[in-house]
């Protein structure tokens, strides 16, 4: 029988934040599709701007079904963080937060994949100028060591408002900013080696597609080396802060699952690598429909196949799988967590390509847009000192207004960046 969903208190030690959906993914690693036509023979030249596209003001068409799932994530982080920061201990005990924290298990996820997806985009993009492999592999580099620096310039943002409470220590905490800068760093590594085993030789048209087999073994490595990692293979012969990096040991000499280590949270990224090799290769854009449908559907599968395993006691070999814990490092809820990404995307694809996702105005598609953005001010305006709502002390029902405020306030601070950037295109250029 599965364990009951896990409501730890999101109460952490010095800033309430909960561990499951901390931060939104890079505000500008937005999937661009106009037509990647350079100076090398790939072609991934966009359609015309049909159900599934949007049209910025840059005149580049976006993925909109992308934005749309990163806002859609940004939704559930918001939930998830206003109730864990506002609802009072009575309030505590009906099945709200309960929900709410099931819901939570979803945007660390999805940002992360989602910053992979965006990856693959930026790769096949600088593929198609004709950069070579060491270029490439700089630039991602450098763009995901800015990302870890953005990761810790947070942090130390966070310690100047908690002044004289918060422990030095909370400057190093890993959170989800410092694991999608790391995680670009090794996916740019992955790409290097890659090139440097396959050489030039593959045709540029396929190579985008094969490049995803590299990422996905690495995705399933992570998975698999977590269990180990995190009880006998623990790397105890490093200091803290690089520790706490490999398994979110922290302060703490055990690890914590409030912490966003390269094992397990890096394997989602590295999913989302592949899936946008997959995604954007000339093949897939060819039947798009179809092979969303296909991610979305295998997804369902994934989900049920691994409920089943769990149920019925399965277990990974005791050398691979020493202390089996389902919530934190089991094969078991890490495949579940990527039927629940694919499914995810397939449907935030048919809500933009079939359904009414594009008809006028998109909130999702807008706060997926600038998803950085409004996570780095919620986050003060709900556990912050700058709470707009009592915390710990609130009702269901305050607290839900609570939300709407938090998500309308949101928007409009999204809407405002978007028309603030336009305006000084014209005098930039």
């Amino acid at each position: 029988m599965l364990y009951p969903i896990e409501l730890r208190p999101r109460l952490l030690r010095f800033y309430n934040f909960p561990p499951c959906c901390s931060i939104a993914a890079l505000e500008n690693a937005s999937v661009e599709c106009a037509s990647l036509q350079g100076k090398g023979n790939l072609h991934l030249t966009s359609p015309q701007p049909g159900p599934a596209f949007v049209q910025v003001s840059s005149g580049q068409n976006r993925l909109a079904y992308i934005d749309w799932m990163r806002g859609l994530a940004c939704l559930f982080m918001f939930q998830t963080h206003c109730y864990d920061a506002w609802l009072s201990p009575a309030a505590r005990q009906g099945r709200l937060i309960y929900w709410s924290q099931l819901g939570g298990t979803l945007p660390a996820p999805t940002f992360l994949f989602l910053a992979g997806v965006s990856f693959a985009f930026v790769t096949l993009r600088l593929r198609a100028k004709g950069f070579d492999a060491n270029h490439i592999a700089r630039q991602t580099i450098l763009r995901g060591a800015e990302i870890l620096g953005f990761g810790y310039l947070f942090r130390l943002q966070e310690y100047a408002v908690a002044w004289g409470w918060a422990p030095w220590t909370d400057l190093l905490r890993v959170d989800v900013l410092n694991i999608i800068g790391l995680s670009m760093m090794l996916m740019g590594v992955l790409i290097r080696l890659d090139s440097a085993l396959s050489g030039e030789r593959v045709v540029p048209d396929t190579k985008g597609l094969r490049d995803a087999w590299p990422a996905l073994v690495s995705c399933l490595a992570i998975a698999l080396a977590t269990p180990l990692l995190w009880t006998v293979a623990r790397p105890r012969w490093l200091p803290w802060p690089l520790e706490s990096y490999v398994n979110g040991v922290h302060t703490f000499n055990v690890p914590q699952p409030w912490i966003f280590p390269a094992f397990p949270w890096a394997g989602f990224a590295f999913l989302g690598l592949a899936a946008g090799f997959v995604i954007l290769s000339p093949w897939a854009r060819a039947r798009e429909a179809r092979v969303l449908s296909a991610i979305g559907l295998g997804g369902a599968a994934l989900i049920g196949a691994a409920v089943v395993l769990e149920d019925a006691g399965f277990r990974l070999p005791h050398f691979l799988d020493p202390e089996h814990d389902f919530w934190h490092t089991s094969l078991t809820f890490f495949f579940i967590r990527i039927g629940m990404l694919f499914v995810t995307l397939w449907l935030s694809y048919l809500w933009c390509a079939k359904g009414p996702g594009l008809r006028g105005f998109s909130p999702f598609i807008q706060l997926g847009q600038t998803s950085l953005l409004v996570y780095w001010v919620h986050i003060e305006f709900v556990y912050g000192k700058y709470s707009i709502i009592p915390k710990r002390a609130s009702t269901a029902l305050v607290s839900t207004i609570g939300l709407g405020v938090i998500f309308v306030a949101m928007l409009l601070l999204s809407l405002a960046r978007t028309r603030w950037k336009a305006s000084r295109k014209p005098a930039q250029a």
